[in-house]
């Protein structure tokens, strides 16, 4: 029987639709507007001004806070501006814009396609390259990876768990890498390894990929350390805390990381990037995005520079369809529609699916009937319309005593609700309350 985890869980529609298109590499954009705020913890501080000339990899901002990252420029050109632009969530934001002049990339970037399986890093240098690098998870949580691999004192890693899951609908992003990168991805496997001084990694993919799994078998074959392991079909699989369940039998305590349990969790498409950062000196500067729709012409799977605009990617796959009703940033459960096609690409960026009216569309909304449906689909074992009731009556207290924070916003009390009820919104609502509650008590 396949592996999952216990506690709810849903099965949405899968539309895989871009599986079958090989990752095409889209040329760097005329201007490049990169956010400062592409990853989870402080945003980082711009160290180039307008007028700066700067190379593709140049370090342009510097993660000065603990939980931060670096940024590099995904272009060579002039800084146009140091400025704000429009982010994902419709707030403009600080950026760095830069305006393309030729190809010019940093000294000692490794631009070959050739396989470079030989590991002479030590385990130090091979987490100041991360850092230096400016790598986050890109699975979309964009958590610091120097920082997840910054073991505690008390602690002790045991599992590295490569996260290939990819349960989101419609995105085929870390699936096409799996089949094209294999052999990379190996070796950023036994990077982050030796990294975190773990004597076995699990490579962890969902029983829908069946092509996948066995191509990294075969890539894993002379590794017995690295276990590839087939997991059921459910969403959400890849969660941290439910895929470590999955695999382990083991319980992320609430308010706890992975490593409470000895597990460090990173995504496939931050394990290439750790290949190429340490293995060919790049820094991160681009990353693998799914664009994808019912209704698009060209589903696709796309390389593509950090601070791409979104609507050139869009025109590559033919343009908005007629009928459509909502362009969304990630996935379809858990990302976010977007109010500006000018936001651009950032190192979070898996996905732009493109909906159709019918699909954008709100259902009527009707008073909750008690069904309990969202919490038998719970994966966190939350009572959603009890959490989402105390948040309408600004009841903060009974928030925080029934666990908001431990909400993993998977959307599936959403899903699940035949009241449409807009659970997810309200517990998003409650979680940024009670932790601004909960911060202010500390303090």
């Amino acid at each position: 029987m396949l592996k999952t985890f216990k506690l709810g869980g849903i099965h949405p529609e899968e539309n895989k639709i871009s599986k079958n298109s090989p990752i095409e590499e889209i040329e760097a954009p005329e201007t490049a507007y990169i956010l400062m705020n592409q990853n989870l913890g402080a945003p980082s501080v711009p160290v180039v001004s307008k007028g700066d000339k700067v190379k593709i990899g140049q370090l342009i901002a510097k993660g000065e806070a603990f939980i931060s990252a670096f940024v590099h420029s995904p272009v060579s050109g002039t800084v146009a501006a140091v400025d704000t632009h429009v982010d994902a969530t419709g707030y403009k934001r600080t950026a760095i814009i830069i305006n393309k002049e030729g190809d010019e990339w940093v000294d000692g970037v490794d631009l070959s396609d050739k396989l470079n399986s030989k590991i002479t890093a030590s385990k130090e240098e091979i987490l100041e390259i991360i850092k230096d690098s400016g790598i986050v998870g890109l699975g979309g949580a964009t958590f610091p990876a120097h920082v997840k691999l910054m073991v505690p004192k008390d602690k002790k890693a045991e599992y590295l768990i490569v996260n290939g899951v990819e349960c989101e609908p419609y995105l085929t992003s870390d699936y096409r890498l799996m089949l094209e990168k294999a052999d990379e991805i190996v070796v950023g496997v036994r990077l982050l390894m030796k990294a975190l001084d773990v004597p076995k990694a699990i490579i962890a993919i969902e029983n829908n990929k069946p092509d996948a799994i066995e191509h990294m078998k075969n890539k894993t074959v002379s590794y017995p350390e690295i276990l590839i392991e087939a997991l059921k079909v459910k969403y959400p699989q890849g969660a941290e805390k439910q895929l470590i369940y999955s695999l382990l039998k083991r319980e992320v305590p609430s308010g706890k990381l992975p490593i409470e349990v000895g597990c460090v969790v990173q995504n496939i498409g931050t394990t290439f990037a750790v290949y190429e950062a340490v293995q060919k000196n790049k820094p991160l500067i681009e990353r693998i995005v799914t664009v994808t729709g019912k209704k698009v012409k060209k589903p696709s799977n796309f390389k593509v520079r950090i601070g791409t605009p979104v609507s050139t990617l869009i025109e590559k796959v033919g343009g908005i369809p007629e009928g459509s009703g909502k362009v969304i940033s990630g996935g379809p459960m858990m990302g976010k529609s977007l109010a500006d096609l000018n936001t651009p690409v950032v190192k979070g960026t898996s996905g732009i699916v493109i909906f159709d009216e019918k699909e954008s569309k709100r259902n009527v909304t009707y008073n909750c009937i008690r069904c309990a449906r969202c919490t038998d689909v719970c994966p966190m074992g939350l009572q959603p319309y009890l959490l989402s009731n105390a948040v309408e009556n600004n009841a903060w207290d009974i928030a925080e005593k029934n666990k908001v924070m431990d909400c993993i916003e998977c959307g599936s009390c959403h899903y699940t609700c035949p009241s449409n009820r807009p659970l997810v919104d309200n517990l998003r609502i409650g979680k940024a309350k009670v932790g601004e509650i909960i911060r202010n008590r500390k303090n």
